[in-house]
């Protein structure tokens, strides 16, 4: 099964473990880019993996 190239936040939720307004708040930010599909905002497969290699590089920064 291939991986899908555009997320809902209901999905991003639970692929990150966070709550719905962490999710919002970092697309707010910036922090997780977003695209517009209509109405919707959606999160691509590419910036769900530069959030985490951000969050990689935070954390490598701090040891």
């Amino acid at each position: 099964m291939t991986e899908p190239q555009l997320y809902r936040v209901s999905d991003v939720v639970e692929l990150l473990n966070l709550s719905r307004s962490v999710v919002y708040d970092l697309m707010r930010t910036g922090r997780l880019r977003t695209v517009r599909q209509g109405r919707s905002r959606r999160v691509p497969s590419s910036a769900l993996h530069e959030y985490v290699a951000l969050l990689e590089r935070e954390a490598g920064g701090k040891r």
